[in-house]
């Protein structure tokens, strides 16, 4: 088990804020700064920065050890799960949903992993937009889901799994925009391709954009697709420019196929989620998401 103060210096660290570290650990604000100066104590350096307002920061000391914490932490998680797997027997058929994106280049190499360490467990992987996964959940089609988008369901419990990164993509040889960076309100000046409705990735272009009074009504859409290869197909052979998942363009970006418009001001961000039931998860649906935690990609 990881020594407890690297714990409470690692919420500490994630947190910055002491108070939001004693609730998260369930301990009280004196033990945690007990444990701290016992950490410090014994590296013999500061930790954290206090300055006069309360707030705290990383002293470089700080940096080094939230560093190896992480590794500390993979560590003792990989081997909590693999104990875990020797102990019981897993066979049975999981029933996987995952929204376009994560089932076209993010999920296919971590099943192959899965695969060869469970040959006893068969996977039934159904693809579809983040709406569909939703209710093939609800409707107990699927024992556990990967989507993409915001959660928004009080009848899903959403976790969070992998960050991604929609970025706005250009073929190489578009000669209708030569700048490699444009301004928000420019987007509008542009044919665009989007998701069909009931996209993930459609809800979080159109979250990412209010900010900067922009609705997805202003913009030229010249066409919804329902899928990230009908895009890009498209996009290569047109004047287009589409928001793609950076996932998805990494072999066309290598070949030189096309690339990416930088806009100023705008990063768009967005959480993979696992979905599932409220309530105690199905034991392969548990194994499967934290073996797929576990997964480096």
């Amino acid at each position: 088990m990881l020594d407890f103060r690297l714990q409470v210096f690692y919420t500490v660290a994630k947190r910055l804020n002491f108070t939001k570290a004693s609730a998260e650990l369930y301990i009280s604000q004196p033990a945690v700064t007990k444990h701290i100066k016992e950490l410090e104590a014994s590296y013999k350096t500061s930790l954290f920065e206090r300055s006069g307002n309360k707030k705290i920061s990383l002293t470089p000391a700080g940096e080094v050890l939230l560093q190896y914490t992480d590794k500390l932490l993979d560590i003792y998680r990989e081997l909590e799960y693999d104990m875990n797997t020797l102990i019981d027997q897993h066979k049975g058929i999981l029933r996987l949903g995952a929204s376009t994106t994560v089932a076209q280049y993010v999920i296919p190499p971590i099943l192959a992993q899965f695969h060869n360490k469970f040959r006893d467990i068969k996977v039934q992987l159904i693809p579809g937009n983040t709406e569909e996964i939703e209710q093939a959940l609800l409707s107990k089609e699927i024992d556990v889901g990967i989507i993409e988008g915001v959660a928004h369901n009080p009848q899903i419990k959403y976790e969070k799994y992998l960050k991604d990164e929609l970025v706005l993509v250009s073929a190489a040889n578009n000669a209708s925009i030569k700048k490699e960076t444009i301004k928000p309100e420019e987007l509008k000046n542009y044919p665009l391709l989007m998701r069909e409705p009931g996209s993930g990735t459609l809800d979080v272009i159109a979250h990412a954009l209010k900010p900067h009074h922009i609705k997805l009504a202003d913009l030229q859409i010249e066409m919804q697709l329902g899928g990230t290869e009908s895009i890009k197909s498209y996009l290569l052979h047109s004047n287009c420019l589409a928001f793609l998942s950076i996932h998805s363009i990494l072999k066309e970006l290598k070949n030189g196929e096309c690339r990416i418009i930088d806009i100023k001001g705008l990063s768009i961000e967005r959480p993979f989620h696992f979905i599932q039931p409220h309530g105690q998860p199905s034991s392969l649906a548990e194994l499967f998401t934290c073996f797929a935690r576990n997964y480096k990609l």
